[in-house]
C-alpha cells in the first residue's frame, strides 16, 4: 500500500470518528464542521463524503449491520416469539442508543446502495420474524407487516419526546415496547 492510500484511509478513518462524536454529542452534522474538528481540509471531507447523507450513513452502517446480523441469529431461534420480541428489543436499543439510525431510517432516499440493502434486510428479517409468529399463533393476528416499522418509529420518537434524561432515553423505550409486546401477544 503506497503512503498516499494510508494517508487516506487514515483520514477517512478520522473523518467517521470526527462525524460519530458530533452525532452522538447531538450536533447536526455538516461536513465543513467535520473537516475543521478534524483538522483536514474541506476538500478531503467532500472526497470522502459528497454529501452530508453519505457520511451519516456511514456513521450508522455498523448499527444497521448489527442489526441485520442479530436478525439473522434471531431467524435460527427455536421460539417464534422470543426470536420476535428479542429483535423488536435489539431494534429499540439500536434507535434510542444511536442517534445515527433514527435519522437514516427517516429517509426515503438513499446515498448509499449499502444502506438501502441493510435497512432492506432489516426490515425482510422483521416480517419474517414476525410471520413466523403468526404462524405459531403467538402474536395477533391482525398485526400487519406494514405496522412493525411506524410502531419501532413510533417508540423511539415518543421516548426522545418524553425522557427527561439521556440516560432515562434506554428504560424507557425498554418499558414501551414491553407494553406494546404485551398488546400484541396473542
Amino acid at each position: 500500500m503506497t503512503s498516499l492510500r494510508k494517508d487516506a484511509a487514515r483520514n477517512w478513518d478520522r473523518i467517521v470518528t470526527v462525524a460519530r462524536e458530533l452525532v452522538d454529542e447531538g450536533t447536526p452534522l455538516q461536513l465543513n464542521d467535520v473537516a475543521r474538528r478534524a483538522g483536514l481540509g474541506v476538500g478531503t471531507v467532500y472526497r470522502h463524503f459528497p454529501t452530508t447523507e453519505a457520511l451519516l450513513e456511514t456513521v450508522a452502517t455498523p448499527c444497521l449491520e448489527a442489526l441485520a446480523g442479530h436478525g439473522e441469529q434471531a431467524l435460527t431461534r427455536d421460539d417464534p416469539w422470543q426470536a420476535f420480541a428479542g429483535f423488536l428489543q435489539r431494534l429499540v436499543d439500536a434507535q434510542v442508543g444511536d442517534p445515527s439510525l433514527a435519522k437514516v431510517a427517516a429517509n426515503t432516499q438513499d446515498a448509499l446502495p449499502r444502506t438501502t440493502e441493510l435497512k432492506q434486510q432489516v426490515i425482510a428479517i422483521g416480517r419474517e420474524l414476525l410471520a413466523r409468529a403468526r404462524k405459531a399463533g403467538a402474536v395477533r393476528p391482525d398485526l400487519a407487516d406494514g405496522d412493525l416499522v411506524p410502531l419501532m418509529c413510533g417508540i423511539a420518537y415518543a421516548t426522545y419526546v418524553h425522557s427527561a434524561t439521556p440516560a432515562d432515553r434506554l428504560p424507557t423505550a425498554r418499558r414501551y415496547l414491553d407494553t406494546l409486546l404485551r398488546g400484541l401477544r396473542a
